[in-house]
């Protein structure tokens, strides 16, 4: 059997970034980065400390799985730029994974623990309860009143009371990149650039209501409350380093390695580019 390679997992596209490493489907230890866009400044501590926990070299990594975006225009860069230099440097595979996608991933923990306890909106309001959610929607700032969004749709039901939740196993097959996030949620509406008020008007349904998670309710939560709409907890709307790992591993098992000569950041739209007087 073939030995399972070391992986190192990057989440720079949103405002807390953070590292993982894995061996295989096992996750060995994540780290968040100490603040909101820190991810310059701390992406290769947090990755040497990770390694030297566990007495590993870099030279070692030999697959590194990044979230390409869309999101943050440097921190995508960062992340594909740490990826090509580590091809180069190693020849480690590269896998690209959608930003939305990691982040609905997220839904993917509380749906596995819906037997266990019920989704709780992050409004102090009485709302209707729900064993869980059966559409979800991403939703990051894009700037300018815009955000990234993608919508999911539950394709399975969550798993019985007692099953270990993928925080602690990630073992389910792949979906491809832009496609299914993971084996509960498929991806319904693809990744678009659309104000609050498009939104609501495309999807806000008192009958069946959408739950939004992601770092773009951070400080425009109240541009989408409206009737049909929901909010996950505030613990499910940061993406992390083992989702990409999550929905990475799956991606590598299928062979859905990025080239590195042609991987370019998924902007969705052109960076705003200014130049300073002279």
């Amino acid at each position: 059997m073939a030995q399972k390679p070391l992986i190192l997992a990057v989440e720079t596209s949103s405002r807390i970034g953070s590292v993982a490493i894995a061996i295989g489907e096992r996750i060995l230890a994540e780290a968040a980065f100490s603040g909101p866009m820190r991810h310059s400044a701390e992406l290769f501590p947090a990755i040497r400390s990770l390694l030297d926990r566990f007495s590993r070299k870099p030279r070692e990594i030999e697959h590194i799985y990044i979230s390409v975006g869309p999101g943050s225009f440097t921190g995508i860069r960062i992340a594909v730029t740490t990826a090509k230099a580590m091809n180069l440097a190693n020849a480690a595979k590269i896998v690209a994974v959608d930003t939305l996608d990691v982040i609905a991933a997220n839904a993917t923990d509380l749906a596995t623990d819906a037997s266990s306890h019920q989704p709780r909106p992050s409004e102090g309001r009485d709302e209707p309860r729900t064993t869980s959610p059966e559409r979800i929607a991403a939703v990051l700032d894009a700037k300018r009143g815009q955000f990234f969004i993608a919508v999911y749709q539950r394709t399975s039901p969550a798993p019985p009371r007692g099953r270990t939740s993928d925080r602690r196993r990630a073992t389910s097959p792949a979906p491809p990149r832009g496609g299914t996030s993971d084996g509960i949620w498929k991806k319904v509406f693809p990744d678009s650039l659309m104000t609050a008020p498009q939104f609501l008007d495309q999807f806000a349904c008192k009958q069946k209501p959408v739950w939004l998670l992601g770092d773009g309710l951070v400080y425009y939560k109240d541009k989408f409350k409206a009737d049909g709409i929901r909010f996950l907890d505030e613990q499910y709307w940061s993406p992390r380093a083992a989702k990409v790992h999550l929905l990475g591993w799956k991606m590598s098992l299928k062979g859905q390695f990025a080239d590195p000569l042609t991987l370019q950041p998924a902007y969705l739209r052109c960076p705003d580019v200014k130049i300073k007087p002279r």
